[in-house]
C-alpha cells in the first residue's frame, strides 16, 4: 500500500514530495522577501506543516536553504531566456546578450546571497548543488573559447581575462548598491563595455 500524503498536499495533482513542497515554499519565499531573516518557522508557516516537521526530511535548516537557493536561482535562469550558440551571428552581438543576461542574473539574485552572508553553511551546500560548467560565468567562457577556436577572435586571445572582466561589471553593478554604505554606480552601456572588451581580444 502506498504511504499516505501529507495532509496539506491531499487534492494536489502536481505528485510532489512533502520534501519537494518545502523546497518550493521557501524558493518561494526568497523570491518574495529575499533571505534576510529567514526562518524555519516562516518556511513551516507558510508551508503550513508544524516547524518540527522540516528535519524529517533535511538533516537542518542549511540543507532546506541551500535547496531552494539553488531552484530559485535556476528559476531565473530560466527566465532570461537562452544563450547565444558560438558561431552564429557576431561575436559583438553574442557578447552583448551575454552581458545584458549576466547584469539581469546578478540583479535577481545577489541580494539573496547577501542575504546569506552571514550563513557560509548554506553557501557552501548551495555551491555543491551546482554542476560545472552550470554557471553563467562558465558558459560566458565557454561561448569566448569556441569563438577563438573558431578563428572568429584571436588565437592568443586572453578570453579568461575578458570574461572575469565581464562579470566584474556585473558584480560591481549589483554589490555597490547592496552592500552596506554602498551607492549604486550605474552599469556602463552594454554596447560600451563589449567594444572596450573587443578592442583588446579581436
Amino acid at each position: 500500500m502506498a504511504p499516505r500524503r501529507a495532509a496539506v498536499l491531499r487534492g494536489e495533482d502536481d505528485g510532489r514530495s512533502l520534501r519537494e513542497h518545502l523546497i518550493a515554499t521557501a524558493e518561494h519565499l526568497i523570491a518574495d522577501r529575499g533571505t534576510a531573516g529567514l526562518t524555519v518557522r516562516a518556511i513551516a508557516r507558510e508551508a503550513g506543516v508544524a516547524d518540527g516537521v522540516l528535519y524529517n526530511h533535511f538533516a537542518d535548516k542549511e540543507e532546506l536553504l541551500a535547496n531552494a537557493l539553488y531552484r530559485y536561482v535556476r528559476s531565473v535562469e530560466r527566465g532570461l531566456g537562452p544563450l547565444p550558440e558560438p558561431g552564429v551571428g557576431t561575436v559583438e552581438a553574442g557578447l552583448r546578450v551575454h552581458l545584458a543576461y549576466g547584469l539581469a542574473l546578478h540583479r535577481a539574485i545577489l541580494p539573496a546571497f547577501t542575504g546569506l552572508l552571514a550563513q557560509p553553511v548554506v553557501l557552501a551546500r548551495f555551491a555543491e548543488l551546482r554542476d560545472h560548467g552550470e554557471h553563467w560565468r562558465d558558459k560566458l567562457l565557454g561561448y569566448l573559447r569556441a569563438e577563438r577556436e573558431s578563428g572568429r577572435l584571436a588565437a592568443d586571445a586572453q578570453v579568461d581575462a575578458a570574461a572575469a572582466m565581464l562579470v566584474g561589471v556585473c558584480h560591481e553593478t549589483v554589490l555597490s548598491a547592496l552592500l552596506p554604505s554602498g551607492t549604486a554606480s550605474g552599469a556602463p552601456a552594454v554596447e560600451s563595455v563589449v567594444t572596450a572588451v573587443l578592442n583588446g581580444i579581436s
